[in-house]
């Protein structure tokens, strides 16, 4: 009988199929890199909608003016991929090159239409997610988890279909162990992932992690205060009831803070002043 992953492929596209309809651009590339599959058919413009579930909400006004501009001297070289929806087509992948032939003034747009399975839609979106530039070691950790655990993929199939190492996807996925607080310096980039990846596991991380980020360490600098042993506190001795008391006595005198330390060598007395006054004040009564 077939396992739970195997069914789930023989019904599903895979993730090398997936990764086809997306093209051969590698990971971080512009969307109108030169290999691309060959588009189904090119689609009026005002057909096509976007995902109301796309994972990307943020789409930076002066990057996508950039693209707008490219798209204007060469076209969209990179189709979208679309499923039909309605009377129209819902975009799969794609979103910014849409926006940006949208202010390009653009009527149609080079597509492959596929009919993507909710399922299959959200996992083209977290793929094509991961092939992004700007992406942080949280929120790529975070895309390889959902691939894994949430698709039946192994490290390997996702390795060898993004063109990462399986030691950079463990390693990414490693960092989702982080307390939240360092997670968040991570994603906003006050930390690298050389600086905190040291920090996994470690019971003062977080307190670490604020160190690194202070002190502008490098991360071989941070991995070394990682591994710096932690010198535990001396603990301290109760103190003897007659001398707590002695203490007492001698300040309530003198108006003084008075300390006594007293051990089997012998000892000695402390007195603190705060001002110059009190100091000629305390030699006058000792001269006496």
């Amino acid at each position: 009988m077939a396992d739970s992953r195997s069914l789930r492929r023989g019904l599903g596209r895979g993730l090398s199929a997936l990764m086809a309809d997306l093209g051969a651009a590698a990971p971080g590339a512009e969307p109108e890199a030169p290999a691309a599959p060959a588009p189904d058919r090119m689609l009026p413009i005002a057909l096509i909608r976007p995902n109301p579930d796309q994972p990307r909400r943020r789409f930076d006004p002066e990057a996508l003016e950039d693209l707008a501009a490219s798209i204007r001297r060469k076209g969209v070289i990179q189709p979208l991929i679309v499923r039909p929806r309605g009377d129209g087509f819902e975009i799969v992948a794609g979103e910014r090159r849409w926006r940006a032939a949208q202010k390009a003034g653009l009527s149609e747009l080079p597509v492959l239409v596929r009919d993507y399975s909710d399922a299959e839609l959200l996992e083209v979106a977290i793929i094509e997610n991961v092939q992004r530039a700007d992406l942080n070691p949280i929120d790529e950790g975070a895309a390889y988890r959902a691939l894994i655990d949430r698709f039946g993929h192994t490290q390997e199939e996702v390795a060898d279909a993004l063109g990462k190492s399986r030691s950079h996807i463990a390693n990414q996925m490693r960092l989702l162990q982080l307390p939240p607080e360092v997670q968040e310096m991570l994603s906003d980039g006050r930390l690298t992932a050389g600086q905190a990846r040291p920090l996994i596991g470690h019971p003062r991380a977080a307190e670490l992690a604020r160190r690194i980020h202070d002190r502008r360490l490098s991360a071989r600098e941070a991995e070394r205060l990682a591994r710096r042993p932690e010198t535990p506190p001396r603990p301290r001795r109760a103190r003897d009831p007659d001398t707590v008391a002695l203490e007492a006595e001698l300040s309530a005198s003198l108006g003084l803070s008075v300390r006594i330390d007293h051990g089997a060598a012998g000892g000695r007395v402390t007195i603190a002043y705060r001002t110059l006054e009190e100091l000629d004040d305390l030699l006058a009564r000792l001269g006496r």
